[in-house]
């Protein structure tokens, strides 16, 4: 079972590194064997000794150059990361980076040998306009994707749950992860308005192999008692 939590645009440095000792100290002390990822904002990237693994939210697929606001492979390097989250809703549909862009990120890290967390969803007026519609709209976002790639891990977002509170129901995230298991063998999470009260329920359903979490993991406290509930399932 995966445990993520994307930090987004939240935490301090010091906060973020607060978080990663919490996380890793309980880890180990609670003999948790599940996989915990933490993707924390840009500026409270840094080396890390943990059993956690630290992914980076973004970052431009060159080494280094002439690209304002970005990082690179450079970057990523110094904190020894290798793991990347691309394709994230907000990516999409708030910093409009199309599927192309998306891909050309995709094929990058790839060939350095990269863990890819690769989202994929749908917005509400998708959902609301039919399962073919839904699955064509979803179907595109895989368009181009090495879906054997080995160090692949896909998390599926309905784009119209996130920070919403809103919630597919569970019959709903059963249908569409048995679907979109059918076009990878890649581990497929669950993300969208995942809560401590309900993240062991999505976790216990057909086909879900984790979960991806955004606020409700701000709270390391919060985010424990996820990773609880994931060794818990396994333990069963």
């Amino acid at each position: 079972m995966i445990v993520a939590a994307n930090l987004k645009t939240n935490l301090t440095r010091k906060q973020t590194k607060e978080y990663i000792e919490t996380l890793d100290d309980f880890v180990k002390t609670n003999h948790i064997n599940q996989e915990s990822f933490v993707f924390p904002a840009t500026s409270s990237l840094d080396s890390y000794d943990t059993d956690v693994t630290i992914g980076a939210q973004n970052a431009y697929p060159v080494q280094n150059g002439a690209f304002t606001g970005e990082i690179g492979v450079e970057h990523l390097d110094e904190f020894g990361l290798k793991t990347i989250l691309i394709g994230h809703s907000e990516r999409r549909h708030i910093l409009g980076e199309t599927q192309d862009v998306i891909l050309q990120k995709f094929n990058y890290f790839k060939e350095l040998g990269y863990t890819i967390v690769y989202c994929v969803g749908e917005p509400l007026e998708k959902r609301e306009a039919g399962v073919a519609e839904m699955m064509d709209y979803i179907n595109a976002q895989y368009r181009g994707i090495d879906t054997s790639y080995e160090r692949l891990i896909i998390a599926y977002e309905p784009v119209w749950a996130i920070g919403t509170g809103l919630t597919p129901t569970n019959e709903d995230i059963i249908a569409i992860h048995r679907e979109l298991k059918k076009k990878s063998p890649a581990p497929l999470l669950y993300g969208g308005s995942v809560k401590v009260n309900n993240a062991k329920e999505i976790m216990a359903l057909q086909n879900v192999d984790g979960v991806l979490v955004g606020s409700a993991a701000l709270k390391v406290e919060d985010f424990c008692q996820m990773v609880t509930f994931a060794q818990e399932l396994e333990n069963k």
